[in-house]
């Protein structure tokens, strides 16, 4: 009997793999192209290439399914010559990656067609029926410095996220290397022992696999790490102050006696890292009361880290909730651990954030 969700798997693990090839070539080979969005975040071309990359194969393989995606093509249609070098490396990459471009399909015969596709992802989301959540660059401050960046691919099912992919070209293969204080430094290059590719299925646990190029790579299974002792555990937290209140975050490490200094790290690689048991404590706590969260920012994270053994909630100690549309609106922040002390990091959190009964 198939495996449920086989195809989709394998297909966003080549997906994400060929679109982290991109955006490598992005980083050595281009200039990077940076714009600023309405919100003023700096997005890249290897933004685009990689999402355009994405949904090509996505609308291949499953045509009926709805994609919620971070970027829209307007600012290229307004910009022929950055339009025209995305659209240079989306076609040389595709030619590139032969095998897996011909499992992948999924045609792009022009520029034009390639903002089509990228426009395709601004589906509003929601409870019913099958929805793909993509971030083609996570951490897109963190790509640009060559520090730590993810290419986040998830499949909701009715709400619930049943298939999750994370390419994180600048994390060491190794799934026992340790989270060291400059993880989230200028790390990118081309050396043996970096990029890893995490996967899960709802119900099938997680995996890691170094990131290549054309067939997958081999698999081994991960899982969090039992902790023993909290006053040794390492928590990440985000790099920017405006992600997650970093203050905050030092009082509920004093008050778990965590005695190791954060790591700091941008993107979705937090999450690999908990779930392959590199770090034990992945905090993000609001920075405003109106801020809500973007659904491509944690729905691959989120089931890789509880497929590992791990927990993931809100700071109220509600799992995070796909199912409300682009964001997620009914959450407050992610707290996210292995299960046997995910309890206890909750009161830690509730405690200094005031939400303790």
């Amino acid at each position: 009997m198939a495996t449920p969700y086989a195809k989709e798997l394998e297909v966003a693990q080549l997906a994400v793999q060929r679109a982290a090839r991109l955006t490598k070539r992005v980083f050595h080979e281009k200039a990077k192209g940076t714009v600023s969005k309405d919100d003023k975040s700096p997005v890249t071309i290897g933004d685009f290439g990689a999402q355009a990359l994405i949904i090509a194969a996505l609308r291949h393989h499953f045509p009926s399914d709805e994609i919620v995606a971070e970027e829209e093509a307007a600012q290229l249609r307004a910009d022929a010559p950055l339009r025209d070098q995305i659209w240079e490396l989306v076609r040389t990459t595709r030619l590139d990656d032969a095998d897996a471009e011909a499992f992948l399909g999924g045609a792009i015969p022009d520029a034009d067609a390639m903002l089509d596709l990228i426009d395709r992802g601004s589906s509003q989301g929601g409870a019913r029926g099958r929805i793909w959540a993509i971030d083609p660059i996570d951490g897109t401050k963190g790509f640009l410095r060559g520090g730590q960046y993810a290419v986040c691919l998830g499949l909701m099912v009715d709400g619930d996220v049943k298939v999750g992919v994370l390419g994180c070209p600048n994390l060491p293969v190794d799934d026992a290397a340790p989270l060291t204080a400059d993880i989230g430094g200028a790390h990118q290059t081309d050396e043996e022992g970096r990029g890893v590719l995490f996967s899960a299925v709802q119900g099938q646990g997680a995996t890691s696999r170094p990131l290549g190029a054309g067939a997958l790579r081999e698999a081994k299974a991960i899982s969090v790490k039992p902790v023993t002792d909290l006053s040794s555990a390492t928590f990440c937290e985000s790099v920017e102050s405006g992600h997650s209140n970093q203050s905050e975050s030092a009082q509920i490490a004093q008050k778990l006696n965590i005695t190791k200094p954060s790591v700091r790290m941008d993107s979705q690689a937090k999450y690999g890292s908990l779930a392959r048991g590199a770090g034990d404590i992945y905090l993000r706590l609001p920075t405003s009361k109106t801020y809500q969260e973007k659904i491509w920012d944690h729905a691959a994270g989120d089931l890789i880290v509880r497929e590992a053994g791990g927990q993931v909630t809100d700071t109220t100690g509600s799992r995070l909730d796909f199912s409300v549309g682009r964001t997620l609106a009914s959450n407050k922040g992610v707290v996210a651990a292995p299960a046997a002390i995910h309890g206890q990091v909750i009161k830690a959190v509730q405690e200094v954030l005031g939400l303790s009964k």
